[in-house]
């Protein structure tokens, strides 16, 4: 199974997951905060930003690398001619077998696609910077189109037992903030999230494919 690199894609996408939650884990806590029904303030501000980062780090490893090997198998399961229309499909569908959430759905396609189109501009493959900064790109629009999935879920998170909010519908959920605070309310946070997930998604495609063209090369150096 090893043939296509997979042994590569499983610790370059741990060392990803590692780097990218030990950056942006504050942020994150920040962003949550914002979205709060209680207010930033009340729901703690800037204290404790970087409470739990250890633990998520160590945690991080696994599931990243388990992505990575993932969606790295299910595209060379489903491979295609890269001119092909079905690329984008494959691409949905190899990061829903690595983890089912639309932001996944989003931002892989169009960084699979992004880098597809700098590669085609400059007649070769991108670099581990440029596939960072279509990462950036791409983790910035899904983050965009998302936030009210993750105000929701944030929702949910902090309502109290008992409430309609806390049974985990997310409709529901969508249809309370929408009644009580519009549509600022469904995009709160938006900025933040994007400014996050635009760095995020720099730093974990970024490092996945310097690490995994690093390992790459050091087996194909090797006797």
């Amino acid at each position: 199974m090893d043939g296509p690199g997979f042994t590569a894609s499983l610790v370059a996408g741990g060392v990803a997951g590692v780097s990218v939650d030990l950056i942006l884990f504050p942020l994150d806590t920040i962003k949550t905060r914002l979205q709060s029904p209680q207010g930033f303030n009340k729901a703690g501000g800037f204290r404790g930003i970087y409470a739990g980062v250890p633990s998520a780090a160590i945690g991080s490893f696994p599931n990243a690398a388990a992505f990575f090997i993932t969606y790295e198998y299910v595209k060379w399961f489903l491979h295609t001619d890269p001119s092909s229309y079905l690329m984008p499909v494959k691409h949905m569908l190899a990061a829903s077998a690595g983890e089912v959430i639309p932001f996944s759905l989003v931002q892989f396609p169009l960084w699979e696609s992004l880098k597809a189109l700098w590669s085609w501009r400059q007649r070769h493959v991108v670099d581990s910077w440029q596939s960072a900064v279509c990462g950036a790109f791409a983790g910035g629009f899904a983050a965009a189109v998302t936030t009210p999935l993750d105000v929701a879920k944030t929702r949910i998170m902090l309502a109290k037992a008992g409430s309609s909010t806390a049974s985990g519908n997310v409709l529901s959920a969508l249809h309370g903030v929408w009644r009580t605070q519009g549509l600022s309310g469904l995009f709160a946070g938006v900025f933040p999230r994007m400014a996050a997930i635009s760095l995020g998604g720099f730093i974990f495609l970024g490092a996945y494919d310097q690490t995994r063209s690093l390992l790459l090369e050091l087996g194909s150096e090797s006797p």
